[in-house]
């Protein structure tokens, strides 16, 4: 478990870079070759993506490969120095990161700022000389702040960049993340924080990435707040509740029916599934996964 730990994982890549509802799918996938699954399958109404470090321990031209087979569009939290390699498999950055410092040291406080904000410049343009468009942001570290405070500094740093941003056509999404079990005193845990900020900031190129496993865990009501404040989010992320492991009937969230709602808002950019695969095949646990969102 501790190998896969998030927080370790994308501090790695960070260096690096700078079946019940399904199973009419899931007949179709079981008994097929680990790769050589059909994406004619799906449907189309989910734009798919996959988490890099979450499948860490595949070469990325495997991880690459195995996706462009099941169907899948775009890897998620993939920087720069492994954009060709997407492209070589006809994959998309579906979210790029590289730009950020870590979790806990971001856009709240601002004695990151001075540090954030040339590397956020910098990755901006490269986002958007790759033809993508999605970068993501944290929020960071409470500290000891107010929620005002925490707003208040973010909007003066983002408002620094947010027009490089919107001339370039890249929008920032900060990643709502749990401070309960897996990001203690993070201060963009819940939905309401985050469309606060949004409103604040003003530009349809600042979004949310509303991730299912960790709002489950924070403030739960998914469904609801997503009919709601779909507006401001820009990017999803699954993951199983208690655990992050597979979205099937092992945990607690009935994902068919939330990528209903979300396909309901209109909704057209990516949902990534960002689970840690516990099964003997993690492959196939991944096909299931995108059965199960292919609503």
């Amino acid at each position: 478990m501790n190998m896969y730990n998030r927080r370790k994982a994308i501090q790695t890549l960070f260096t690096g870079t700078a079946t019940f509802a399904a199973a009419p799918l899931l007949l179709n996938f079981k008994y097929e070759k680990p790769h050589a699954i059909m994406s004619s399958a799906l449907k189309g109404n989910i734009n798919h993506a996959v988490c890099r470090w979450t499948f860490q321990y595949l070469p990325l031209e495997e991880l690459c490969h195995t996706a462009q087979q099941i169907g899948i569009k775009g890897i998620d939290l993939v920087g720069p120095a492994d954009w060709t390699t997407l492209k070589k498999y006809g994959l998309t950055s579906s979210m790029c990161n590289g730009a950020e410092l870590n979790l806990t040291d971001g856009w709240a406080d601002t004695r990151f700022h001075a540090a954030l904000i040339p590397r956020y410049k910098e990755h901006i343009e490269l986002v958007a000389k790759a033809g993508y468009k999605n970068l993501i942001c944290f929020s960071g570290s409470r500290r000891g702040m107010d929620n005002e405070t925490g707003w208040n500094n973010c909007v003066k740093g983002l408002q620094q960049i947010i027009g490089l941003a919107e001339k370039n056509n890249v929008t920032l999404v900060m990643e709502l993340l749990n401070s309960k079990v897996d990001h203690k005193d993070y201060m963009c845990n819940h939905t309401a924080w985050g469309v606060e900020l949004c409103k604040r900031l003003g530009s349809p190129n600042f979004k949310l990435l509303y991730d299912i496993y960790h709002m489950q865990i924070d403030e739960g009501d998914v469904i609801r707040t997503i009919q709601q404040y779909h507006p401001y989010i820009g990017h999803y992320h699954t993951g199983g509740v208690p655990g992050r492991h597979e979205i099937d009937e092992t945990q607690e969230l009935y994902y068919p029916a939330i990528m209903k709602a979300i396909v309901a808002t209109g909704f057209n950019d990516f949902v990534a599934q960002e689970f840690i695969p516990t099964g003997n095949n993690k492959i196939e646990s991944l096909k299931k996964a995108i059965a199960i969102c292919d609503v």
